[in-house]
């Protein structure tokens, strides 16, 4: 007990003094600029002499830091990297003040060392101890000598302070310049190509050019201020849904769009004369081959530019068409694209790629009244079209969706757009995602929202049996509408879920299954889920199911006839060929697209596809919509969708016979497949053969019975052990 009281003593002794010193800083500090008395103003000459008159500003942040340590720590000071920082930053601060009074002119060392003290006596600099500090400094490595060891003193006290590296305090600093160096660059586009108003002499002079040259075409430009749609510049507040929740689960409120990047408007009116320029090339380049046209239009869009040309009497469209690459050669483009006609325009569209493709922004789509005024709780923003134009779909009216392309030409940017418009738009009560990614990279980032019926499913082989769960799902919806007399999903939420009496009845949530790789899973279970998707795609409609389908491999065994005659709305990216162009859109056009979003959308009941230059939005993006909505609810898994994935899971792992593996590994090293192999080699009955073989046939190894011949080997070993494990 003594020895507790004695050490409670010495601390409180030491915070005492803390707090005097704490005291004496603020009094010194207030003696320099105020009159504090006989003390203050002693204080004040005797720290003018010893410190000068520059360094007696550096006295009370010393005594500050020595008497905040004492009261915080209520010990005795320990002589720590800190401390020792902080008495050298007084000797740097000390030495660098007097140094600034080194003289000019040419001096002998003897006379620059007289000059420095007499300085240092007279208060200036960093006085007494300043002149001691710099004389020592000059005397031992001369005058520029001095300059580099304070320079090497100061980065020796920034590590003393920080307690970094010197390696990560150049990395800081490399990395604060390059920050810089962007907002300077920002500022300087901003200053070069935002839209200002034009002054009256050069209105004057546009009207004059104009009345000058009456056939020039006319130029709609999508970010010019005149034809663009005047969008309300206060966002719309995020309204909390009113419906009926599960108890314990609090209000949801829609993530705002101040989650999204807000776009630059860039000036592009200084392009008009490029404009005018390639007008000419291209009437001209067509005249040289015979074919008079006259460009009547011009409309420039965020990633080409369409002109619009009218053919004199007499020339045929497909003369025109043929001439696609000679138009592309004079225009220096590298490639065009020719839409012949226009739907409702007389006229052929002649689309030339911008040098400069300015992005589109979803935050631009999600704010414009086309979406905020869209009932539809699966509305989507896809882009901006030809015009500038932005467009919206409707999942429910599509119903489902069909997205193929090559490698980067942004379609899992097209699945982040889809997902987040929804997340904008709808609650977890109203709509739920099942999300596959067999690739386990783009759509991982959605674990956690409230909006998910089951985890991200990655596996292939969970994949089919979430698709079967769908189904079963798609069914029981069906069975409860036969039941209650309704339709669809509308009418069964509006008539047996808004009525108070009718309380037993749960609204259903719309279901979205996106599914980003489907090349994956058509080669584990190609007939499971071609059938569970052929059946959602014809029948899920009604009872609020709708498909998203991605695949970067756009080829006949992939997007099968069954998958594409139910799936009507599509959407096509940059691909290689024209074969993979007519495999997703039926006609050619997406190998000329130019990727990065550029893109074909092709709606159910479309003749001609529509262009577009997809919406971007970030990885930071999504992460901070997805952190909006994740702190707002925990997902809710429903207890079967687990369960049935494990027991599929469970059931393909042994894939329903224990000599799957061993026999699919003989038939791929043996080059062909039959019935009869099997049973020599394992020396089992024909029954159990042939279920084997059927199995093969089921997973994508063998090939189809083809009579006499031995069935084909779709599969090597590397992709066996891929899918289905080994080595």
């Amino acid at each position: 007990m003594k020895q507790e009281a004695k050490l409670a003593h010495e601390k409180l002794k030491y915070e005492i003094a803390g707090i005097l010193i704490l005291a004496l800083a603020l009094f010194v500090f207030l003696s320099l600029f105020t009159q504090t008395g006989i003390i203050g103003s002693f204080l004040k000459q005797l720290l003018a002499l010893t410190t000068g008159e520059k360094g007696v500003f550096v006295v009370p942040w010393v005594l500050a830091f020595f008497g905040f340590n004492l009261c915080w720590n209520r010990r005795p000071l320990t002589m720590n990297p800190r401390t020792w920082g902080v008495l050298l930053f007084f000797l740097i601060a000390m030495t660098g003040f007097h140094l600034l009074f080194f003289p000019a002119q040419p001096l002998s060392r003897n006379e620059i060392i007289k000059y420095l003290w007499r300085a240092g006596l007279e208060g200036k600099g960093g006085g007494i101890l300043g002149a001691a500090f710099s004389i020592m400094a000059v005397f031992l490595f001369g005058r520029h000598g001095a300059y580099i060891l304070v320079i090497a003193l100061c980065g020796i006290d920034l590590v003393l302070l920080t307690g970094i590296s010197t390696k990560k305090i150049l990395k800081y600093l490399g990395s604060g310049c390059l920050k810089i160096g962007g907002i300077i660059k920002a500022k300087t586009l901003n200053f070069l190509f935002i839209e200002e108003e034009t002054q009256p002499e050069e209105k004057e002079k546009e009207k004059e050019k104009e009345e000058e040259n009456p056939s020039l075409p006319v130029i709609i430009d999508y970010n010019s201020p005149s034809d663009a749609k005047e969008q309300p510049e206060n966002l719309p507040e995020p309204t909390e849904e009113k419906q009926q929740e599960s108890p314990g689960f609090p209000k949801y409120e829609l993530p705002p769009l101040t989650l999204l990047t807000r776009p630059l408007k860039v000036k592009s009116s200084r392009l008009n004369k490029e404009i005018i320029e390639n007008v000419r090339i291209l009437e001209e380049t067509l005249e040289s081959f015979g074919v008079k046209v006259c460009v009547s239009q011009v409309h420039r869009g965020p990633a080409i530019t369409r002109y619009e040309i009218q053919p004199a009497p007499g020339i045929k469209v497909s003369k025109i068409i043929r001439l696609a690459d000679d138009i592309a050669l004079s225009l220096a483009a590298p490639d065009v694209r020719i839409e012949a006609p226009i739907p409702g325009k007389a006229a052929l569209g002649i689309e030339v790629p911008n040098k400069e493709v300015t992005p589109v922004y979803l935050r631009e789509i999600l704010e414009t009244n086309e979406f905020q005024n869209a009932s539809s709780k699966l509305t989507i923003a896809l882009g901006k079209d030809i015009a500038g134009n932005p467009l919206v779909a409707d999942l429910v009216k599509m119903p489902h969706l069909l997205i193929a392309g090559a490698t980067g030409s942004g379609k899992s940017v097209c699945l982040n757009t889809i997902i987040c418009s929804i997340l904008f738009k709808a609650t977890p009560d109203e709509v739920k995602f099942l999300l596959i990614d067999p690739k386990m990279v783009e759509l991982i980032m959605y674990n956690g929202i409230p909006h998910l019926l089951a985890p991200v499913v990655t596996e292939p082989k969970r994949a089919a049996a979430a698709l079967k769960w769908t189904v079963r799902e798609m069914e029981s919806r069906y069975e409860l509408f036969a039941s209650l007399g309704v339709r669809d999903i509308n009418r069964y939420n509006s008539q047996f879920c808004g009525a108070q009496e009718q309380k037993q009845y749960l609204p259903l949530p719309y279901i979205v299954v996106v599914i980003d790789e489907l090349a994956d899973l058509m080669m584990i279970s190609p007939v499971e889920v071609e059938d569970a998707i052929c059946r959602l795609a014809q029948m899920a409609r009604a009872a609020g199911i709708h498909l998203v389908v991605a695949t970067q491999r756009p080829s006949v065994d992939v997007i099968t006839g069954v998958i594409k005659a139910n799936i009507p709305s599509r959407i096509a990216f940059a691909v290689s060929s024209q074969t993979d162009s007519r495999t997703i859109l039926d006609l050619n056009g997406a190998e000329k697209l130019l990727g990065k979003g550029d893109m074909l959308f092709l709606p159910v009941g479309a003749i001609k596809p529509i262009r577009i230059q997809g919406a971007l939005v970030t990885d930071n993006e999504v992460e901070e919509i997805v952190t909006h909505v994740s702190k707002q609810r925990k997902p809710f898994y429903p207890t079967e969708i687990p369960e049935w994935t494990e027991a599929a899971n469970r059931e393909d792992d042994d894939f329903g016979d224990p000599l799957f593996k061993e026999a699919a590994r003989l038939v791929i090293e043996m080059g062909h497949a039959s019935v009869s192999l099997l049973q020599r080699r394992f020396r089992i009955g024909y029954s159990r053969a042939a279920r084997i073989m059927d199995i093969l046939e089921e997973k994508g190894i063998v090939g189809p019975f083809e009579g006499s011949k031995p069935r084909g080997i779709l599969m090597n070993l590397e992709q066996f052990y891929k899918y289905y494990g080994g080595k």
